[in-house]
């Protein structure tokens, strides 16, 4: 295998031989890191939501504008993501990413100042910004960098720290965001969300700075494993890839609105729980997915991909109709084992989906980070229909994207 030993592809490459796994570990290890850090904005973005429509006073479907913008970076950046990633490398794009995430972090402090809802939205786009651009460049990192035949268990795995920082993040928004001693004591309804920001970005930053300073093995086009070998193909012509990002996006849709309107689900459908304690049961559910992100890992090891998928596709559709019926305390249950069964469904459809795509992998896993723009899609009518007809209602939406996903695990994904 040629490699290089910097991110930067000018340099002269070096034939080292196959990397062997004990070489793979650091560069894995720091890969796996950064799913840490969009695992913990994503968990602090499905509190944000309830935050906001109580202290700046905005309904359900303006208050999912937060998602809109965060998923809509990632919809519009994806593909420029893939291009600096093919010009410069995966070192240069993970670094990037950090970078412009954490500005994105410090923008929350002019915003909790002035304290209007858009200018929560704005620098959300920019701090999706960065993850869009960092994601790109670690879930292709972790999917190339061993055997093929072990992606779904390396993105799985590194999927299981993802699902660390999605328990970390309502958690956090639980003890500060919805403390009432914070409010009192530390200057407003805004100040919360301007310390976790800026600690965040504090913290980015100097995780970018040691990455620097770390060399990173970067995998060529031509070294790419798969069916295809080093060559690229024509990846329309490809249906399970097509089909893979088409049920990427509705995916994604599907989480992130379960995620955002949680709290107001199961703050309705569970007679007398508050705000804070709604936020400590999302953080039961991300600690569901997160288990279910090991737990899948493990599972691989016995069943195929294709029926994992299918399977846990099938069960989200059941329980979602679930949620959906409005039944009391029976509803918010079922939701939170909704999350169990998310786990695995990012990372296993990613990589079923960019299996065999041989020097296209890198633009064809732009393409399925840009699936995650799919966020986009079922937010705002979720929360139109909440508005409408009671939140379990919205859950209708969602359902039908799982069922969507089991078909992709059960005959989408096979290559023709």
């Amino acid at each position: 295998m040629v490699i290089e030993t910097d991110a930067t592809p000018n340099r002269p490459a070096i034939a080292d031989g196959p990397l062997s796994p004990k070489n793979l570990r650091g560069p894995l290890a720091f890969a796996i890191s950064c799913f840490f850090i969009w695992g913990l904005a994503y968990g602090l973005l499905e509190v944000l939501n309830k935050h906001f429509q109580e202290t700046l006073s905005i309904g359900k479907a303006e208050s999912a504008w937060l998602q809109v913008a965060y998923f809509g970076a990632y919809l519009l950046l994806s593909v420029p993501a893939g291009f600096l990633l093919q010009a410069r490398g995966y070192k240069f794009g993970i670094i990037t990413g950090l970078v412009v995430t954490a500005g994105g972090g410090l923008l929350f402090i002019p915003a909790a100042e002035a304290a209007v809802f858009p200018a929560f939205v704005g620098a959300m786009f920019v701090l999706a910004a960065g993850l869009c651009v960092l994601e790109t460049s670690a879930d292709t990192y972790v999917n190339v960098l061993g055997k093929p035949e072990h992606a779904s268990r390396r993105l799985n795995l590194a999927q299981s720290f993802n699902g660390l920082g999605v328990f970390f993040g309502p958690l956090l928004g639980g003890v500060v965001i919805f403390n009432p001693w914070v409010v009192d004591h530390l200057g407003g309804d805004q100040r919360s969300v301007q310390i976790i920001y800026a600690v965040i970005a504090a913290a980015v930053l100097i995780y970018a700075l040691i990455l620097s300073r770390v060399r990173l093995p970067e995998i060529t086009d031509a070294d790419h494993h798969g069916e295809g070998g080093g060559v690229k193909v024509n990846l329309w012509g490809q249906r399970h890839f097509v089909l893979g990002v088409l049920t990427q996006a509705l995916y994604i849709g599907a989480q992130v609105g379960v995620g955002a309107f949680f709290l107001n689900l199961v703050t309705e459908t569970w007679d007398g729980l508050s705000t804070q304690q709604g936020a400590f049961m999302l953080s039961i559910a991300a600690g569901g997915y997160l288990a279910g992100r090991f737990i899948s890992t493990g599972l691989l090891l016995r069943v195929t991909p294709r029926t994992l998928l299918t399977t846990y596709g099938v069960a989200n559709t059941l329980l979602t109709l679930v949620v959906a019926a409005g039944i009391e305390k029976v509803s918010a249950v079922a939701l939170i084992a909704v999350f169990f069964f998310m786990s695995a469904m990012f990372a296993t459809i990613f990589a079923l989906g960019v299996s065999g795509l041989g020097a296209s992998t890198k633009r064809g896993a732009s393409l399925m980070v840009m699936a995650i723009g799919g966020g986009v899609l079922l937010p705002w009518p979720m929360g139109f229909i909440a508005d409408l007809y009671g939140t379990p209602a919205a859950y209708l939406l969602p359902a039908a994207c799982f069922a969507l996903v089991a078909f992709y695990g059960w005959k989408g994904s096979r290559p023709i």
